[in-house]
């Protein structure tokens, strides 16, 4: 017999979310992470309507500060949509990862403090970490080791070192002053900034390998304005960004998360499709071709929209984004009610 019938690899955000679903319905959940106490990670940290929804329906109610839109900001304009999906929340991401962790153990969830650096699978099971299950779901992230070890790994398809994307994440202690998440574009990176609680603002950048948080401030007044003088706390970092499978299947094997692919961070779409997947992973795991398709179901609006973003953002039209949103207001707030169902 198999010591328990789901293995998650990955105690993020994601990994927990699978456990918690998978514990809701009936099975026995271990959940294999080798960092212990609460994980950070370099992240936006806001949630959208969508994800929070999925938290709340999981009896997850994580401290934060409301999000009501998305505001895309240039020293020459910006343009602003509201939700019209419901209210979002800004949350650090250790209080995510606290609450996440705690409603896992409240269910029966065992976590063992365990790193997999291989993957053996056979018709009626998988064997990680030597915990053996009849299921194993990879949550691992970016750089999924299981991913690699089980041959899903496929090129990025912007294998130029300048095209690779990269993110920055500092906190500012000063007091938020909106309820929108602002992206200020800067020439050659974004920043995102998310109010996290009232006294405190996140600062998220996306840009290319060796980006420099001051050069992005010094091309940004307004935000520049904004956070002088206010005590800063570590810079983390990730990426690349762009990751890639070949399928999200293999066997009774599922790819979940990032470990299952990634294409950027600019929608801040990450949890919601995250947890959309952990969620789909569960309840499919008898049907590999049913996870596939509700894989491409959850990813697809993001796929689509966030690769266009990244290939205009990327271009030599960078400059046009945020005018062409400002003089197509119904556009932009198609999209981003697209994206935050």
């Amino acid at each position: 017999m198999p010591d328990t019938d789901v293995l998650v690899v990955g105690g993020g955000p994601v990994g927990l979310a699978a456990a918690i679903e998978a514990r809701l319905r009936g099975l026995d959940v271990v959940v294999l992470e080798p960092r212990t106490g609460t994980v950070d990670k370099a992240c936006g940290e806001g949630l959208m309507p969508g994800a929070l929804r999925l938290l709340q329906e999981w009896d997850v109610d994580p401290d934060g500060h409301p999000i009501t839109g998305i505001s895309y900001r240039s020293p020459t304009g910006h343009v602003d949509h509201r939700f019209r999906a419901g209210t979002g929340r800004g949350v650090r991401r250790t209080t995510l990862h606290d609450a996440l962790r705690a409603r896992a153990a409240g269910l029966g969830a065992v976590t063992v403090a365990a790193r997999v650096d291989d993957v053996g699978t056979s018709p009626g099971g998988v064997v990680a970490a030597g915990v053996s299950a009849r299921y194993l779901l990879a949550c691992d992230g970016l750089h999924s080791t299981v991913r690699r070890r089980l041959g899903l790994e496929a090129p990025a398809g912007d294998a130029r070192p300048d095209r690779r994307r990269y993110g920055l994440r500092r906190h500012y202690a000063v007091a938020a002053w909106s309820d929108l998440v602002e992206v200020h574009w800067s020439p050659f990176a974004e920043a995102y900034v998310t109010p996290v609680a009232p006294d405190l603002v996140g600062v998220a950048l996306l840009g290319p390998r060796g980006v420099d948080p001051s050069a992005v401030l010094g091309s940004l007044p307004e935000l520049a304005a904004r956070l002088e003088g206010a005590p800063a706390g570590p810079l983390r970092g990730a990426g690349p960004l762009r990751r890639r499978s070949t399928r999200r299947t293999a066997g009774r094997v599922r790819l979940v998360g990032d470990a299952s692919g990634y294409v950027d961070a600019l929608t801040g779409e990450g949890l919601r499709v995250g947890f959309a997947q952990a969620r789909a992973a569960v309840a499919t795991l008898d049907d590999p071709a049913a996870y596939e398709r509700a894989w491409w179901a959850a990813t697809r609006d993001y796929r689509v929209i966030t690769s266009g973003l990244v290939a205009w953002a990327s271009s030599p039209l960078r400059g046009t984004l945020v005018p062409a949103a400002r003089g197509l207001p119904r556009v932009f707030g198609a999209v981003v009610e697209r994206l935050a169902r």
